[in-house]
């Protein structure tokens, strides 16, 4: 049943925008999260081989981020079929969600729109271990190396370079050197995405103003959840920001409200709640891409069972097997 409200209101966005309309969830629900990733590509394909070439395609999109490499390729791919690229957002669309923005012609943003910082985590092998955890590796947020430099220099006053390189060797001490050097590695890579899928926008900014641009998204938020609002991302970032019509926003935030129905995202998933008997099995939808000529999910199957050893009433899952299946 919500699949058939979510095509009419689908039909009804489309309709008014004049456009084909394509959907992207990554859920955020507790245990069963998605993210976006490179394995969504085909099913992106699979969507636009049947919507076919158009003058304009709209990309609805929720998500809290993920892959920083995958918007690149899924802005290319939209751009095969379109003339013009847009996405809507009614709510989050963090981190690899805001790279994606970056290459679309507009984005139309609700009251609720938000974006967010580019300035991503990595983690690799020579990443400090996690105490909590050995067999984890912390991850290390590029702006805060760039920033304990920016300190010893600027705050702490360290001009000389005999004082800086005591400075670096401090913190190569506590972060492995290979591990430095990913996060430059990543800083310049985001950067560069950053102003290629700039870019890739009909009306593209001068150079200077896409540096500018991707100099506030790394560098100048100094927290990577900072939430930017719809008249932030418009007035102070310069992000070609539209604000929807009454009724199109309605629209997308009805949307919305559909996929976090379907996806239970406003609630954990709880296994153990499935339980009847001593062994049942599941399985639930953590994301969807989906357009009115097909839906494809992202799921997890597992199974949930009651053990009486080692401990009486003990709970256990296993998630079996996890990844995009098409539905329609």
């Amino acid at each position: 049943m919500n699949r058939e409200k979510r095509l009419r209101v689908i039909q009804k966005i489309a309709r008014l925008r004049e456009s084909a309309l394509l959907c992207y969830v990554t859920g955020d629900r507790e245990n069963v999260n998605t993210r976006i990733a490179p394995d969504v590509t085909p099913f992106f394909y699979r969507h636009l081989e049947m919507i076919g070439k158009r003058k304009r395609i709209d990309l609805f999109l929720y998500t809290r981020g993920g892959d920083i490499l995958t918007p690149w390729r899924l802005v290319h791919l939209i751009r095969e079929y379109a003339d013009e690229f847009n996405v809507l957002v009614p709510f989050r669309a963090y981190s690899a969600g805001t790279l994606i923005c970056l290459g679309a012609d507009e984005i139309i943003m609700g009251k609720m729109g938000e974006l967010g910082p580019i300035d991503p985590s990595v983690v690799n092998a020579f990443n400090p271990q996690d105490p909590a955890n050995p067999a984890a590796r912390i991850p290390v947020n590029i702006e805060d190396v760039y920033s304990y430099l920016t300190l010893a220099r600027d705050e702490a006053g360290l001009r000389n370079e005999a004082d800086l390189s005591k400075a670096f060797l401090l913190l190569a001490e506590r972060i492995h050197p290979l591990a430095l050097g990913n996060v430059h590695r990543n800083y310049l890579l985001i950067r560069s995405l950053a102003k290629k899928l700039l870019g890739l926008r009909k009306n593209c900014s001068d150079p200077d103003e896409v540096g500018r641009i991707v100099d506030h998204l790394t560098e100048k938020l100094y927290a990577h959840n900072h939430m930017i609002s719809r008249r932030e991302a418009a007035e102070e970032i310069g992000l070609p920001v539209v604000y929807p019509a009454r009724e199109l926003e309605r629209l997308l935030w009805e949307l919305y409200q559909y996929y976090v129905e379907e996806l239970s995202l406003d609630e954990p998933f709880s296994p153990a709640q499935l339980l009847k008997g001593a062994r049942t099995e599941f399985t639930v939808a953590g994301g969807l891409v989906e357009s009115e000529y097909g839906q494809d999910a992202f799921l997890f199957s597992g199974v949930v069972e009651r053990r009486d050893f080692p401990d009486a009433g003990q709970i256990c899952v296993n998630i079996l097997k996890q990844g995009w299946k098409t539905v329609i």
